[in-house]
């Protein structure tokens, strides 16, 4: 029980999306978690229609009770509110979601399980294994409480066959390949020395919820662009969000990256100043509130490389796959998932040596032929625009006005485009991104 063809560490939605598409594939896959669910995670709860579709790709019933849909985003800046709907698409859902992680992360969790991969619930994973050539082999990791057991119910193993009996007892999982969706921290990509790309931005999020019967049902994402640091006139580089739920809450927060001349914003300042100004009817007030305010980082612009060495992976946040653009980072995570359980399946097809070798270095290259450009082009965004402004100067009143510019802006920040394109903005935004020199691929 301490050994499978793959381990995937952590199931946040990069690892059970990886876990459930190696499951079925027919691959034996160990997905470890640290923390036991269901539990709470700081984001958004909002989807976009790209992490819809994946979504419904991993065979998400997403017409259960708990999901609540959107039509599109609501733009707000200054004077100005629009309504943008989600565009149709070939490639995509017309509509967007809103769940809560408190059990979305389970949800999907219990998709990889289903499908077949086994769940370690309570593993905290502390470092790779390497063999004497210094390629990953296995992780180590301390079981939490006694015996975590499997996720399908069945009995856990006993002590020595592979989940740790007692609080914090070693414990030692083995691989050919492993698999890092192990969050910010990235604790087996820094154990490898992958150290973080110190010029690439990382963005601040904090968000609570509320209790708001007037804006919980409301059909659109609505995204504030006009918010600045408290008690300045200086625009805070990033923007707000309410988003419904549709069970009596929304969850409000903001998102920002630390500013060109004035450092971190103190977001919690900031939200307070900001729903000061929201209409007292919302309820969008301490009186209403349900929990602290949570904060956390958001690695941005593929912010660690290279993401395959020597029998790792690196999926989502470990690798900071988070999109300079929005900062949606589930719908990449679920994406990036799919594309390493591909890969890994494809190399244990193949005799362990370099033929194998060879397909898992492809996973960096396939991941810079999908977001490459589009990273690189909206990392010079955040860093020329974002960090100064915000995007209080890009939704002026000549874009708010213009449907087809918000259209194509919209599309952009969600990366929202059909391939081959199917219209005018397809056209104009994948020229667009076609152009921008492809970022090397990094290897080691």
């Amino acid at each position: 029980m301490d050994e499978a063809e793959v381990i995937v560490v952590g199931a946040g939605p990069a690892g059970s999306s990886a876990a459930y598409h190696l499951a079925r594939a027919g691959i034996d896959v160990l997905l470890l978690e640290k923390t036991r669910f269901p539990r709470e995670k700081v984001c958004g709860d909002g989807l976009t229609p790209r992490a819809v579709h994946q979504l419904i790709r991993m065979g998400v019933d997403i017409k259960a009770p708990g999901w609540m849909r959107s039509r599109g985003m609501r733009w707000v800046a200054g004077e100005h509110r629009v309504h943008i709907d989600w565009p149709g698409l070939g490639s995509y859902p017309d509509f967007g979601l809103s769940r809560s992680r408190h059990d979305f992360d389970d949800i999907l969790a219990q998709r990889a399980v289903a499908a077949g991969a086994r769940l370690r619930e309570g593993v905290k994973v502390t470092g790779p294994v390497t063999d004497r050539g210094g390629r990953v082999i296995g992780v180590t990791a301390a079981a939490e409480t006694t015996a975590a057991g499997t996720a399908d119910g069945a009995a856990a193993p006993a002590a020595g066959a592979g989940t740790a009996a007692g609080a914090g007892e070693p414990a030692v999982y083995r691989a050919p390949i492993v698999i890092a969706a192990d969050g910010a921290s990235a604790r087996l990509a820094l154990a490898l020395g992958l150290r973080r790309d110190p010029s690439r931005q990382i963005a601040t999020a904090a968000r609570r919820y509320y209790r708001s019967a007037e804006r919980s049902q409301d059909d659109y994402l609505e995204l504030w662009a006009d918010l600045r640091y408290a008690g300045t006139d200086h625009y805070l580089p990033g923007y707000g969000w309410i988003f419904p739920m549709g069970d009596g809450r929304v969850n409000v927060g903001l998102g920002a990256l630390p500013h060109r001349r004035y450092g971190n914003a103190d977001l919690r300042s900031a939200l307070d100043h900001w729903l000061a100004r929201t209409p007292h009817a919302w309820g969008l007030r301490d009186e209403n509130a349900e929990g602290p305010v949570r904060s956390a980082a958001l690695p941005l612009g593929l912010n660690r490389h290279p993401l395959y060495t020597r029998g790792l992976l690196l999926v989502g946040d470990s690798a900071g796959m988070i999109s300079p653009w929005n900062g949606e980072g589930i719908g990449q995570a679920l994406e990036a998932g799919e594309v390493a359980a591909e890969r890994a399946a494809l190399a244990l097809a193949l005799p362990a040596g370099p033929r194998r070798e060879r397909v898992l270095r492809d996973y960096p290259v396939e991941m810079n032929r999908r977001w490459g450009r589009y990273y690189r082009l909206g990392n010079a965004a955040a860093d020329v625009v974002f960090s100064r402004s915000g995007f209080q100067p890009v939704l002026n009143r000549y874009v708010m006005g213009s449907p087809f510019l918000l259209k194509t802006l919209a599309r952009l920040l969600s990366n929202l485009t059909d391939k081959p394109s199917r219209d005018m903005t397809d056209h104009l935004l994948n020229t667009v991104v076609r152009l921008v020199p492809a970022p090397p691929v990094r290897r080691r």
